[in-house]
């Protein structure tokens, strides 16, 4: 990695002439090779952490919150060597923003990139740190992927020893992942001059012209039609633009009807029209996890999964540390520890009297950083 020079002298008279023109001079807590943290960065870091432990709704005690506060500047220079990694790697990211960009879009039913770019806005948040902020998220996974993911092999012995040892952990319950396409019967206005009315209910021939429409739609699907296309195309429930997903139900949470038939279907499969209160939907079981302890075979990704993870943390923080080894990290204000530091990092040398050929010829053989002032 590129080992640069911080010439103090330089920063010092770009923060003289700040002061004169009565000027905010931010406070920098932290540089890692030529690139600084500031204590801006590391408080909005460190709420964002307790507006995340807050969401995530987990109990933790109040030395829990200080042990993941601890590591708020840990993670901030985390981040800077990867995003440094990523460009001495060559990696680029701008394809999958202009495409994460795009799905974020397409699901908040935008038109374009402008209208996003307004509704970021409309919320108070920065369009050019938002995009720099998810740009910096997919180069440092991307570094992570490549640099530590490849490396990490789950063997079939490892996955068949996780399986034994965990059976009352896999035990599941059964449950179905379910599609919708409601067709909702038209209801007449209401009227105007009556508040007090009760909501008007359709006619007869509104629920003969909705159920004559939900059998057409049946009628697509049965030959071959793809559900998702027309849940987008016909239905009126609120998850058309998502083609129709409801999510995952266990046994014991649907009516007792939608239960019998759905429950009793395999994955792929749709029920007739079923009558509800908001109309006549069809419903499609995208997925049919049976109850009890899956097999091997049923249960192996996730335990794959589950070992990788288990293997990622030690071999990211190795890979973390490495990387601090042979970058160069300053700390100038005192207070602010870096919980992943390493005791083999080369410390920054500042001295008044070497000489830009003695700086370079101490820099060669002790592999030092020196901050000439």
């Amino acid at each position: 990695m590129r080992k640069s020079i911080f010439p103090l002298l330089v920063v010092g008279m770009l923060l003289t002439n700040a002061f004169a023109a009565d000027q905010v001079v931010e406070q920098i807590i932290a540089r890692v090779n030529n690139s600084i943290i500031t204590r801006s960065d590391y408080q909005r870091s460190k709420e964002q952490t307790l507006q995340d432990i807050k969401q995530s709704g987990a109990n933790l005690s109040e030395a829990q919150v200080n042990d993941e506060l601890k590591n708020v500047l840990r993670d901030l220079i985390d981040q800077q060597l990867l995003i440094q990694k990523a460009s001495d790697l060559g990696i680029n990211a701008d394809t999958d923003l202009i495409k994460q960009l795009d799905e974020m879009r397409k699901s908040m039913k935008l038109d374009s990139m402008e209208a996003l770019e307004k509704a970021a806005e409309a919320q108070g948040i920065s369009w050019e740190d938002y995009k720099q902020n998810l740009k910096n998220r997919i180069l440092t996974q991307k570094v992570i992927e490549q640099e530590v993911g490849s490396r990490i092999q789950v063997q079939p012995e490892e996955v068949q020893k996780f399986y034994d040892t965990h059976k009352k952990e896999l035990e599941q319950q059964e449950s179905v992942s379910l599609e919708e396409i409601l067709i909702a019967p038209q209801t007449p206005a209401a009227d105007p001059t009556n508040k007090n009315a009760p909501p008007p209910q359709p006619t007869q021939a509104d629920l003969d012209a909705a159920y004559q429409r939900a059998q057409e739609v049946l009628a697509e699907l049965k030959k071959g039609g793809k559900f998702e296309d027309l849940a987008k195309k016909y239905s009126n429930g609120p998850t058309a633009a998502e083609g129709g997903a409801l999510g995952e139900f266990k046994r014991g949470v649907l009516a007792k009807e939608l239960e019998d038939k759905t429950f009793a279907l395999k994955a792929g499969e749709t029920t007739d029209i079923i009558r509800t209160k908001q109309g006549f939907v069809i419903l499609k079981v995208a997925e049919h996890t049976p109850g009890g302890v899956p097999s091997l075979a049923e249960a192996q990704d996730r335990i794959m999964q589950a070992l990788y993870m288990q293997k990622m943390q030690p071999k990211l923080r190795e890979y973390l540390t490495k990387l601090r080894e042979e970058a160069y990290i300053d700390l100038p204000v005192a207070g602010y520890v870096d919980s992943g530091a390493s005791p083999n990092e080369s410390k920054p040398i500042y001295t008044t009297t070497a000489s830009a050929d003695d700086a370079k010829a101490k820099n060669l053989k002790k592999k030092k950083h020196f901050i000439i002032f």
